[in-house]
């Protein structure tokens, strides 16, 4: 049965992979955009207010064409990889990496009310703490393609330990960018 669906699979796995490709894109931009929009608004005027419309629109463009309808489409070719080939849910890996991408679709939420707060002129993070959220995304999609490239092969230890001090390296990364800033 399962080679009958074959090809129907893999075209749910084509979809699947440029949608997520699309989405992380959009994510990684989206904190961008947080990061300045938050920086100009301590800009002094009328610089603040260009800027700040500015951002406001970029980023309900980018949350409504891209983003959002990224995210949804790969979930709904992911959910349509698992209808498919029912076997993958029998798999540790798989529930491994549903775990992260719940993660994901959380941190997408939490995103989007962030593009809310910000709308209506609400600045709850400094744009360093922005610059750490944005590296969350980052670490979740390492941990993704490490667990579907690597599957049962990869041991979890190390693997937990990897992923760890990947976060370690981006978070120094992030605070020693943020003093090469303020010393210039």
């Amino acid at each position: 049965m399962i080679e009958t669906l074959l090809p129907y699979y893999l075209y749910f796995k084509a979809v699947h992979i440029v949608f997520v490709i699309s989405w992380m894109a959009g994510l990684f931009y989206i904190l961008s955009l947080f990061i300045y929009h938050t920086e100009a608004s301590d800009k002094p005027e009328p610089e603040k207010s260009v800027l700040v419309k500015q951002f406001i629109k970029m980023e309900a463009t980018l949350w409504k064409i891209i983003a959002t309808p990224a995210m949804i489409i790969s979930v709904i070719a992911g959910a349509g990889m698992l209808t498919l080939n029912s076997g993958l849910l029998q798999m540790d890996w798989m529930w491994v990496k549903l775990g992260f991408v719940v993660g994901l679709l959380i941190y997408h939420f939490v995103c989007q009310n962030i593009v809310k707060q910000l709308k209506n002129g609400q600045y709850k993070l400094s744009s360093f703490q922005l610059r750490l959220w944005r590296e969350l995304a980052t670490i979740f999609m390492i941990a993704i393609v490490f667990v579907v490239i690597l599957k049962n092969a990869l041991n979890w230890v190390y693997g937990l330990i990897g992923i760890m001090g990947v976060a370690m390296a981006i978070m120094i990364a992030v605070k020693l960018y943020k003093n090469y800033r303020l010393r210039k």
